[in-house]
This record gives structure tokens, sequence and C-alpha cells, in this order.
């Protein structure tokens, strides 16, 4: 949605011919006569490089039965409740009214940011009602004259910011609403494959040769409706084995590609060698850095309609997954082929649903019955006979769930005993495969 910017005032500010102004067009009737414009009139206003939808508002006026009055009044607060910013105009020559000053104390308890304007500000005759316009609380006034196009250069600068920052928080919108979701292994385990056959066409080079992609390639997508970034990566090999230029470059880039993903699936060969082969130092290794990044890990298991001993490749993973992870328990393995497209529907239910675990953020109340649950059943330990008391427990963030425990000699808590906490929570929480990270602080109830 584009920024929207609604004009407010009393009536006879010239809000309409402002309107004309920005718009290009004359859209909006003028009369010297106030009152005229009545319901909500959009269009799109252009300052410069600057493009947002401007929004012609009737005039505000005090009274709130239900009179017709009444009913504009309501439809300019709507505008200003939906709008991005609100530009409240003035008449510079008239000075600041009693119903100025009894809007702008109600714009100012509003949620929207507002640009003070004072119009027909062209002449000495406006010089007193710029100053007085200080008194409405809402900063210096811009002086407008909507009528010639004065000030709508000082109008640039107030807006350009406000849009800035909105087109900006409607990236991060998109970005947090876009999963990122990165496909690395090892050379020749059906990467590029694998995404050519989710979106259902030939967008990645494939063949029997190891090693074919070497950029990160993103792809866009969607998933029953939410979105997806696809990043297929080059296949990692041990680094005693890397000695092309290209190569090196092409490990740094998937790298790259896992520290900016939210989640991360780890791709095997079922077929690779016998059932302990499986999953190789390698493939630990990538899956040690996605988690030691935070980021949520998926193992996908390739080529299962060609695997001969299933069961025992099976066990054999979730074997080493256990050895491996034990702070990481519940990584989710998918069985597939991406060749033959068995599979790959169940994966991307993993994909979203460990997402989902990734993002979850739980109430601070029951946190805190939680953690005096699990000290009374397993008491933290007295180094030199004090014992470590741990007082209030807080979510501090997502992606992945971090929680700050408020303890005495924060300092002196074993690891073993934090590990302890963290399977606990995982476990009583309902928090399988998603990393979990727990800082101590030492002090008081940050609450009180």
């Amino acid at each position: 949605m584009p920024f929207t910017l609604a004009i407010v005032g009393r009536p006879n500010v010239g809000k309409s011919t402002l309107f004309n102004r920005l718009v290009g067009k004359r859209i909006a009737l003028v009369d010297d006569q106030p009152g005229v414009t009545r319901d909500r009139r959009e269009g799109e206003g252009r300052i410069f490089d600057l493009v947002f939808t401007v929004v012609d508002t009737a005039g505000l006026e005090d009274v709130r039965d239900s009179s017709l009055e009444a009913r504009m009044r309501a439809q300019t607060e709507a505008a200003i409740e939906s709008a991005d910013a609100a530009l409240f105009l003035i008449d510079a020559r008239a000075g600041v009214t009693p119903l100025d000053a009894a809007f702008a104390q109600q714009l100012r308890r509003g949620k929207t940011p507002v640009i003070l304007g004072a119009n027909k500000a062209e002449g000495r005759a406006a010089e007193a009602g710029l100053l007085e316009a200080y008194s409405l609380g809402l900063g210096e006034a811009i002086a407008l004259s909507a009528e010639h196009g004065g000030g709508i250069d000082d109008l640039y600068e107030r807006l350009k910011p406000l849009i800035e920052e909105r087109e900006r928080q409607a990236a991060e919108d998109d970005e947090e609403d876009t999963v990122q979701l990165a496909v690395v292994g090892r050379p020749n385990v059906g990467k590029s494959t694998l995404i050519n056959r989710l979106i259902g066409e030939e967008r990645l080079l494939t063949g029997p040769e190891a090693g074919i992609t070497r950029d990160a390639i993103s792809v866009e997508w969607r998933f029953r409706e939410r979105p997806l970034r696809l990043v297929d990566t080059a296949g990692l090999r041990r680094k005693a084995r890397v000695t092309d230029k290209v190569e090196k470059l092409s490990a740094a880039d998937t790298a790259r590609a896992i520290d900016f993903a939210h989640v991360v699936v780890l791709l095997l060969d079922a077929t690779a060698g016998s059932a302990g082969e499986v999953m190789e130092k390698q493939d630990l290794t990538i899956a040690r850095r996605v988690v030691e990044e935070g980021r949520a890990l998926v193992i996908g298991l390739n080529k299962w309609d060609a695997c001969e001993d299933r069961q025992a490749t099976m066990q054999a993973l979730r074997d080493r997954l256990e050895r491996s992870f034990p702070q990481t328990k519940g990584i989710p393995v998918v069985t597939l082929s991406a060749r033959e497209g068995t599979g790959t529907t169940k994966l991307l239910e993993a994909v979203f649903d460990i997402y989902d675990l990734w993002n979850t953020r739980l109430p601070t109340a029951a946190l805190n019955r939680w953690l005096g649950e699990v000290t009374s059943a397993h008491p933290p330990p007295a180094p030199g006979g004090r014992r470590i008391r741990l007082k209030y427990m807080t979510q501090a963030k997502t992606r992945p769930p971090g929680f700050v425990i408020f303890c005495t000699n924060a300092k002196e808590l074993p690891s073993s005993y934090l590990r302890y906490l963290e399977n606990a929570l995982r476990e009583d929480f309902d928090l399988p495969g998603t990393p979990i990270r727990i800082h101590l602080r030492k002090g008081d109830n940050p609450y009180i």
C-alpha cells in the first residue's frame, strides 16, 4: 500500500485547493463558501520524486450528534486513523482559532504523525498567524500557498523521511513474512533438482556432474499462499579438498546463505554408501554451523526411492543426530525423492512447522511458573554453601527463542544446569528441533 497523507482542518482553510495542487488536477470542488467537501476523496499526489496517496477530507466541525456535519467529522476522523500522516491546515491570515486549538489537541492525542501547515501564507498579513501556530504544540508550521504553490518544497522535506521510514518498515515486514529457505548439502545430493521440483520448472541447471551450482541462487515462490524465498547453494566439501578459487568463493557464498536464512534444509543422499555413511563429518559440520547461527534446521533424506535398507539408514541417521546434537533434540527428518516428487509436500510442511516454532513467543507468567516448578524439582547447585537463586525469567527475543533469567551468582551456575533448563524448556513447551538461547543476568525483577 502506498504512503497515505490525509489533509485535515476546519472548513475553508484551503484543503481541497492543496489537494488539487498535489494531484496536479482540478478534481476536488473549490469554492469560497465553507463545507463544499463532504466525502473523502483520494488521488495520487506527487512532489518531485515522492509519490503517495493524498486524501481530501471534510472540514472538521465541533459536533458529535446525528447531524450531517457530525457524520462528516466521523469520516474525517476515520481518514486520520487510517493515514500514515496527517497534514493539519490552518489559515495563516485568520490566525489560530479556538476550533484549531481543539482539533490540534485531538491530533496530539492520536497515533498518526502530524505535519502542521499554515495556508494562505503569502504576504505580510500571514506573519502573525505563522507565529501563533507554535501555540498548537505541533512544531513549526510550513508556510504554504495552495493557490500559488508556495511552500511545496518545504512540505517535501517533511514528507520525505516519513515516506522513507514507511517504505523501510514495509520492506522489513515483507522480509519477515517471507520465509528465507536455504537448501544446503554436499555436492550432487540433489539440491537444485529439489528446488526445480518444488517450483515446477527447470529453473536451475542440474546434471550428474558434481559442483554444477556455484552461486547461491534465490527463487521467489509460494506454498499454500505463504511466500518463500528458496535459495539453492553450492555443494560444500571438506576444506582440505577445496583447492579451486571458484569453489572457495562458492563455499563463502553458501555460508552467507546460511547466515541470512530463516530455515535451512540440509539435504542428504540416502544412497551414499552404507547406512552409517549417510551423514558424514562434513554434513555434521554444516548442521553445526546452522545450529550455532541460530537457524531452524530440517534434515531432508533425498533419493529415498533408491534406498535399499531404509530402516537401518533411518536408525543410523537418528543415532548420529542424537549423539551430535543433544542440545537440539527433535530436529525433523523428512524422507523424499526430489526426482520423483515424493515427500516434497511433507518437507515444506516441516519447514513451516519449524519456522513457526522458531518464531515462538511464550508468556512471561507461564515462564515464571515453569521456572519455579523445574527449580523445585531439581534445585540449582550451592557453590561455597550459597544456593544460586533463579528469580525471574522472560523471553527477550524470537528467531530463535531467546530467554533471560535474572539470578544470583550468575557466573557460578554450571553449564550442565543450563543444559537441563534448555532441555526441560524444549520438552515442556513443545519446542523440538529449534535452537534455544538462555542468558543469565544478575539483578532484581526488571518489572518492579
